[in-house]
């Protein structure tokens, strides 16, 4: 809005020139939606407290965290506005990249509110079900896969993928199985960032890194001259996405202002969902599928920790009669504070392994 607003006053004074930067755009969207989740954060948490809206704590699940029953969930909607409200200050409104973004987080927050909303008032951890949420994250993965067939982005064919470490190799895809990947790529990361969501402050710390990160790689591919350099795609616009990414970035780490340990209240699917969705969709904007498992690689541990779990009990309990287990809890951080890790411990330590992967991830652009 604000680029729409002073850029052409520039004719006037040339200080208004600034706004035309996506680096100074940026720079204010992070700060704003930290000020957004900071100034509205108490008012939202009382809200919750007021309406009765707590955590519900599965009894097989941690003892130490029956404690933790009660306190406010559905803390993602913090998260949602702290994020819509300085894309639409700081980033162009008439760019495809930031419409896609924010329908992609407010449709995936609706069905995480939803979900929350089922549970608190069923008083029990059975919300939305299962194959209706699959349902609703389906349903606009094949939208987005779909629209980016037939309305491209840019002059790069849209099935294609670019694969981290390799110069002028691309991975291309018929178009039927490009929307099926862009689904699957939408709906794996939502998903994994929801399972991810256990600890106080996990997710959103790690979601933080992984946005900025995103935020970095937008900003590269969105410049002719830099993308050029390093020999990847040059998007046309992508630039814009920088300024939706730093500001998700700065809502999470407004929220996490609350949510540290120990939270004052939790994003709940609300936040999950939507964070993991939209940067799933980001990363298909980018063309950047693959660096999302390199960035995301705790979201993809923690999925991959809770699938082959669920597997390998049904195989063992199938052949023997006794289901076995590889973690002693499913997902992984559970796991670790199951062998005797403080809950703390396990958050700061997946969040420097969180950072150096997406340091690996920002040196492919240059190791190639």
């Amino acid at each position: 809005m604000l680029y729409h607003l002073l850029v052409p006053l520039s004719e006037w004074n040339a200080g208004f020139n600034v706004f035309r930067y996506h680096t100074f755009r940026a720079a204010g969207a992070v700060v704003t939606a930290f000020l957004v989740a900071f100034w509205f954060g108490p008012a939202i948490i009382g809200r919750l407290r007021m309406l009765k809206l707590g955590q519900i704590v599965r009894t097989e699940g941690p003892q130490t965290h029956l404690g933790k029953r009660g306190t406010p969930t559905m803390g993602g909607v913090m998260i949602v506005l702290s994020t819509v409200i300085p894309t639409l200050l700081w980033a162009r409104l008439d760019n495809p990249y930031t419409i896609i973004a924010l329908v992609t987080l407010l449709w995936l927050g609706a069905i995480g509110f939803m979900d929350d909303y089922l549970k608190i008032t069923r008083k029990g951890t059975d919300g939305l079900k299962g194959r209706y949420k699959i349902v609703g994250q389906g349903s606009l993965g094949l939208l987005l896969g779909a629209m980016l067939v037939w309305f491209p982005l840019s002059d790069v064919p849209t099935t294609w993928t670019q694969i981290p470490f390799f110069k002028g190799i691309h991975l291309e895809f018929l178009w039927p199985f490009y929307i099926l990947f862009v689904t699957f790529v939408l709906v794996g990361c939502s998903n994994a960032v929801n399972l991810t969501d256990g600890l106080d402050g996990l997710a959103a710390g790690l979601s933080a890194i992984a946005a900025v990160t995103f935020g970095l790689f937008a900003y590269l591919f969105g410049r002719v001259d830099i993308s050029d350099y390093l020999n990847l795609f040059y998007l046309p616009g992508a630039g814009e996405l920088a300024i939706f990414c730093v500001a998700l970035a700065g809502g999470c780490m407004g929220f996490l202002w609350f949510n540290a340990h120990p939270a004052e209240v939790f994003m709940g699917d609300t936040g999950s969902l939507a964070i993991g969705g939209v940067l799933g969709a980001v990363a298909v904007l980018l063309k950047a599928e693959f660096l999302l498992a390199i960035v995301g690689a705790v979201f993809v541990a923690e999925a991959l920790s809770v699938m082959s779990q669920t597997v390998y009990y049904k195989w063992t309990k199938k052949r023997s009669g006794v289901g076995r287990r590889i973690f002693r809890m499913a997902p992984l951080h559970h796991h670790f504070e199951q062998i005797g890790w403080h809950e703390s411990k396990v958050i700061i330590r997946f969040w420097i392994v969180g950072i150096m992967c997406a340091l690996a991830a920002v040196a492919t652009l240059k190791i190639r």
